[in-house]
């Protein structure tokens, strides 16, 4: 299955109290670039979670995001300073004694002060820890599917594009290496009447031997069909990769540079007006073959 590069995917679960949400999305990458932004009491299992994203995604730069709320009572302890408490109390009885005020300390006063009081969230046993993981599990599980189903929406348009233009190049090809086979022949001819309008009234003969030589010089140096051959192969590994790999990304990166190393060659080897007008339409398709595999994990 194609996948695309560019995708987003969220998903949430509870359990026991405790929800996470998992939000996943990327955009294209020449390598495999992960950022996970997760809880702190969570960290020991970050090299845990790379590893299974990596499973999932092998190319473009990718950003989990984690986030997590408790509402079980057990997640939550409160603790009191109760040297504070004592401090605050003995300080708070001195003064009201000192000036007269009635009405002793109460709780309500303690409990404004935030020092004697000790808040600690998330903080886990080994068993309540993997127990949470499992839920994180459960909402990265769903994320995933919606962002691997992104992906493969977007990877199956961009698949069916690049064969349609993977065609189109074969196509052009066809035409010049058609016009090829006719280039030959015609300079022979050009070259025949240009030396008989030469030697016209002249009474002297043009040598057969040196006017195969010179067509044989044209041929050698104007000869692509090297080039042709290798270029569909090229259109053939294109299809093949399309249709039978997963993640063929970075070998189709290599084999748009191979298209167009020989388009280029081509194009530089031809002198016909034909082929140089046809060569400018096969590097415009390569072109576009080249910016959507850049798309393509």
């Amino acid at each position: 299955m194609i996948r695309s590069m560019t995708g987003y995917g969220k998903g949430e679960r509870i359990s026991e109290g405790r929800r996470f949400k998992v939000e996943i999305k990327s955009v294209n990458h020449r390598y495999s670039d992960i950022t996970i932004k997760l809880p702190r009491f969570l960290n020991p299992y970050e090299d845990e979670l790379r590893k299974r994203l990596a499973r999932e995604i092998s190319r473009g730069k990718t950003d989990v995001y984690i986030n997590y709320e408790t509402f079980a009572a057990g997640d939550v302890r409160v603790s009191v300073n109760a040297a504070f408490a004592d401090a605050y109390e003995s300080a708070l009885s001195e003064i009201a004694a000192r000036y007269g005020i009635s009405g002793g300390v109460t709780l309500q006063v303690l409990a404004s002060h935030p020092e004697i009081f000790s808040i600690e969230k998330d903080s886990y046993d080994d068993d309540s820890r993997a127990s949470v993981y499992e839920t994180l599990n459960a909402a990265l599980d769903s994320a995933l599917a919606a962002f691997n189903g992104m992906r493969e929406a977007e990877g199956g348009a961009l698949k069916r594009d690049l064969l349609e233009k993977n065609a189109s190049v074969g196509f052009i090809l066809g035409q010049i290496k058609a016009r090829s086979k006719e280039i030959e022949g015609e300079h022979a001819a050009r070259l025949r009447e240009r030396i008989a309008e030469a030697l016209k009234g002249t009474g002297y003969e043009p040598e057969e031997g040196r006017l195969l030589t010179e067509i044989a010089i044209f041929a050698e140096k104007s000869c692509i069909d090297e080039e042709i051959t290798r270029l569909e192969s090229h259109i053939s590994q294109m299809e093949s990769m399309l249709s039978q790999e997963e993640s063929p990304g970075r070998k189709l990166d290599f084999l748009m540079q191979e298209f167009n190393r020989e388009a280029n060659t081509i194009g530089s080897k031809s002198n016909d007006r034909a082929i140089t007008k046809l060569m400018l339409d096969l590097k415009a398709e390569i072109e576009k073959m080249r910016e959507q595999v850049q798309n393509i994990e």
